[in-house]
């Protein structure tokens, strides 16, 4: 614990122009009935590094790592992408792909077919980095794409297929005298990846992006959820040239990341989630809520709603849209499961705050949480639904299989 605490003091001195460091030790509580708790039913154990995002795809599953960990007195850099083979129950490790020029590997994400996994590097310069999954156990290197207009590292990065070809949407740090950028680029040839276009975010920093039906979700901090038509927004955009649709401030700023959910249930396109990354002790306290912005008309998003979990704050989440269940990583809350199937606006006047938001606590929509039952203390960065399991990252220890809820 010694070796972990003075790792974080030169950790938290990068975070705190964000906000994201304080003293708060307040544990989150566990307060939901044994029958509805998450079952976990593999882990795949890993020491050496600090855990980051996850990516399962077929047979192998993939784990980033992220900033030093001392082990013996030496810093362990997040410069290595772990490969897990994931066909049974719990994850075995097969390899360690270490990644030249970087101290985080933060993001991972494997293309649709399952062809190529693509990761950005920090700090700067930074890169974001393809590799052949020819041979999936084996990652092979083929292309490494940098920009002059890339100078403090690529923080988090979107893969997407775009009009038939492979698209990349980065969100670029700051530097010195360069404001942070949205870059778009082509991966159509993955050997040989092409920048499209640039967009500088004026007034705060990009942090994540997430792209639906040819609209761009941004995330940009204390600017708030920023939706851009890049080819069905109705606004005459496109990938060379996005158009800004609308956008808004969530409570509280420090707009994270976002998922526009599609109910199948219903058909409608109604909600966006918006992750808030608040102040945070690393590995033992967190902050944040999930905000749901009403999307319905895009030129004039609303927040309507927030699930607030206290002593611990959202990272990472993705949606179980088929049967209406959000999967959020909690940091130090573990897993956070809601039920947003329906509704999310309308409310009973105990259910809401003082500002009119639905309180989705409240309202009874947490469904279930994981993790927090196990005897020690986890700090999940990020979740995932493949191969009918529920994927955890968890900085500290590794990588957690669990079971999806049900109706």
């Amino acid at each position: 614990m010694i070796q972990v605490t003075r790792s974080l003091a030169s950790l938290c001195t990068a975070l705190l122009s964000l906000g994201a460091c304080d003293n708060d030790s307040t544990d989150p509580t566990d307060n939901t009935p044994a029958s509805t708790r998450l079952t976990v039913s593999g882990k795949g154990t890993i020491l050496s590094r600090y855990t980051a995002e996850l990516w399962v795809h077929g047979n192998y599953g993939y784990t980033t790592t992220w900033g030093a960990r001392l082990q013996n007195g030496v810093g362990a850099p997040g410069n290595v992408i772990n490969v897990w083979d994931v066909r049974a129950s719990t994850p075995v490790l097969l390899d360690s792909v270490k990644v030249a020029g970087a101290t985080t590997v933060g993001d991972v994400q494997v293309s649709a077919d399952g062809k190529y996994l693509v990761v950005p590097t920090e700090p700067g310069p930074g890169s974001l980095v393809t590799y052949d999954l020819s041979d999936p156990a084996r990652p092979r290197l083929l292309s490494t794409f940098t920009s002059p207009r890339i100078t403090n590292g690529i923080h988090t990065a979107e893969l997407q297929t775009i009009g038939g070809r492979l698209t990349a949407f980065l969100s670029t740090n700051p530097g010195s005298s360069t404001p942070p950028r949205l870059m778009i680029v082509d991966l159509g040839d993955a050997t040989a990846p092409r920048e499209v276009t640039t967009i500088d975010i004026t007034g705060s920093f990009i942090h994540d992006a997430f792209v639906r039906d040819g609209v761009l979700f941004t995330a940009q901090w204390n600017n708030g959820l920023v939706m851009y038509d890049i080819g069905g927004g109705g606004r005459s955009g496109t990938l060379q040239a996005p158009v800004e649709i609308g956008r808004v401030v969530t409570v509280g700023g420090k707009a994270h990341n976002a998922w526009w959910f599609h109910d199948p249930s219903t058909g409608r396109k109604t909600y966006a989630f918006v992750g808030e990354e608040g102040p945070a002790s690393l590995y033992t306290s967190s902050s944040g809520d999930i905000h749901v912005v009403d999307i319905s008309t895009m030129s004039a998003p609303r927040e309507v709603a927030f699930y607030n979990v206290p002593g611990a704050g959202a990272h990472n989440f993705a949606l179980d849209e088929a049967n209406g269940f959000l999967y959020a990583a909690y940091y130090n809350g573990g897993v956070q499961v809601l039920d947003v199937r329906g509704d999310l606006s309308s409310c009973t006047a105990a259910q809401k705050a003082a500002d009119g938001r639905c309180n989705l606590g409240l309202m009874g929509r947490s469904r279930s949480v994981g993790l927090l039952d196990q005897g020690s203390p986890v700090y999940i960065w990020g979740v995932q639904l493949a191969n009918g399991a529920l994927w955890a990252s968890d900085m500290l220890t590794g990588l957690w299989r669990l079971t999806p809820v049900s109706r």
